[in-house]
């Protein structure tokens, strides 16, 4: 046999071994997972609906989840894909202290610095092509530069 075959065997067997052992490792990490499951945490199924445990029946490895309030259901526990972890609420408010500080980071000033009102906002005109552009200059200020000078 030549040798350089028996390589790419080794190599491709290699390959095979680190792929199935990620797979593996996943595996057993979800099925931690699901062997630690208690009443209250919300998750996800398989097939893409949110519920709150209810009920756990470690004999049977059936989850009962709650949908909607009264509306309960039975999943096999392997049916359980993943835990859902509430969504972080934003709290924080801009004080005057922040807006002073983004004035002066900003070069700003004033204590309204950093907010816009509705006036500001519709005063705004944006073209939506360059046809809506008018050359407000007169007839002698074109071709010329600030300075006075011929622009050729």
């Amino acid at each position: 046999m030549d040798i350089s075959f028996i390589l790419i065997l080794a190599l491709a067997a290699g390959a095979m071994f680190l792929m199935t052992s990620r797979t593996r490792k996943q595996q057993r990490e979800a099925q931690n997972f699901r062997a630690t499951l208690a009443p209250g945490q919300e998750v996800m199924t398989g097939s893409g609906m949110f519920g709150t445990v209810v009920d756990v029946d470690d004999e049977a490895d059936v989850i009962t989840i709650e949908s909607t309030p009264g509306n309960q259901s039975r999943w096999l526990r392997a049916a359980i894909a993943k835990l859902v972890e509430p969504p972080v609420e934003e709290t924080e408010e801009t004080t005057a202290d922040d807006a002073s500080e983004d004035a002066a980071e900003y070069g700003t000033a004033g204590a309204d610095a950093g907010t816009t009102t509705k006036g500001d906002v519709d005063d705004l005109v944006v073209p939506d092509d360059l046809s809506g552009l008018t050359d407000d200059r007169s007839e002698k200020d074109r071709g010329r530069r600030d300075d006075g000078t011929d622009i050729k």
